[in-house]
């Protein structure tokens, strides 16, 4: 997705340097345990029980956040407001190298190509303090309340404000499959370099066997032959090598399509649900829903004992939920059952998680589905 190709309007300014501070932090919130002064409250207490999980089973895991080059602005997609507040989704590239240690030992590591979004929530009205001058308690630098909050521009200090808002409120990424050409150069040449390896070896191994070369002594002779067989390697490997990295990408793009297939049950979600609970709440949005969702079933996922919690009613969940260290959603949650009674809103919802389980010093990647209950 390298081209603006649908006039996306692009986020920019300090907007833009806190949706891209966010995914540079919060794998150091996880690791650390230490919040995130532009990240609402869900998504901190979320972050900090996932720490807790990943130090109570004496792992590190490490996140390497880095720019792909793919889209070099950060994007607005959709927006909805109620009577308080307006949400933006934002999007850009990024990739996400993760690794699992244990004692010095690497267990795990991947290197996902992403498009990460966040959502940016914003007050409608009121007093906001983001473009108010402020002295760096640091430094003594004079700068604004908001670049502080990313980080003093000098010194680096953070001024935490829990009430400041634009707030990032919710956040997943999703796999990528454009590519940028510094991406697609290396893996190209891969693919060239080895199939004109082949077929040299072919070339040269067939014509010992035709017995072309058996007499060593005469193998000088030989060499313009041999030099020939090269140069047609290397060309056949440029053009056959391009050929197989191209069918590479349409398996790939194949087999990802077959992997997300079980979502294609979540279209038409948004529209069920916001036709039925409008009629009820007309302020009431789809992607605020699925924010709040994602973050609650993190945090049941997460809890030390989810029957603590105050929102939580139900029976003891799966054991193998403690065995999750990291969980990221699909941006996929369909609506199963909508029903009305007694005032009460009841949703039933199936929500796409790709997981990390960490079970013996084993670690495996896999996509869940979460049938969940809200009630309102």
């Amino acid at each position: 997705m390298p081209y603006n190709i649908f006039n996306v309007p692009k986020v920019e300014g300090s907007l833009k340097q806190r949706l891209n501070d966010f995914i540079f932090s919060f794998g150091h919130a996880i690791s650390s345990g230490a919040g995130i002064a532009f990240a609402d409250r869900d998504i901190n207490y979320a972050l900090h029980l996932q720490h807790e999980r990943i130090r109570e089973k004496a792992y590190v895991m490490e996140y390497e956040a880095y720019d792909r080059g793919v889209l070099t602005d950060v994007y607005a997609g959709g927006e909805w407001r109620d009577g308080h507040y307006e949400s933006t989704m934002c999007f850009t590239d990024c990739g996400i190298k993760r690794t699992v240690i244990k004692g010095g030992k690497k267990l795990y590591g991947d290197d996902r190509k992403l498009v990460f979004y966040e959502t940016l929530t914003d007050v409608i009205s009121g007093t906001q303090p983001e473009n108010d001058s402020y002295c760096c308690p640091n430094c003594g630098a004079v700068t604004t309340i908001g670049e502080l909050v990313s980080g003093c521009q000098y010194c680096g200090t953070r001024y935490k404000m829990n009430d400041l808002f634009p707030k990032i409120t919710a956040f997943y990424a999703i796999d990528d499959m454009s590519r940028s050409e510094e991406e697609m150069k290396p893996i190209m040449k891969r693919y060239m370099i080895t199939t004109a390896l082949v077929l040299a070896v072919i070339g040269i191994v067939g014509n010992i066997i035709k017995g072309t070369y058996s007499d060593i002594s005469e193998v000088i002779g030989y060499i313009p032959q041999i030099i020939l067989t090269l140069i047609f390697s290397a060309i056949m490997g440029v053009f056959l090598g391009y050929m197989l990295f191209s069918v590479s990408l349409i398996f790939s793009a194949f087999g990802k399509a077959f992997k997300t297939g079980d979502m294609l049950g979540t279209i038409g979600s948004r529209k069920k649900f916001e036709r039925k609970m409008r009629a009820r709440s007309p302020e009431f949005s789809f992607e605020y829903f699925t924010s709040k969702a994602t973050s609650l079933i993190k945090t049941v996922i997460f809890s030390p004992d989810e029957q603590d919690l105050v929102y939580y009613k139900g029976e003891k969940t799966d054991p193998r939920f403690k065995d999750i260290i990291d969980l990221n959603y699909s941006g996929a949650l369909g609506v199963v059952k909508f029903e009305e009674k007694n005032g009460i809103t009841t949703v039933v919802t199936d929500a796409f998680f790709d997981i990390l389980y960490a079970k013996d010093d084993r670690i495996s990647s896999m996509r869940r589905v979460f049938r969940t209950t809200f009630t309102r």
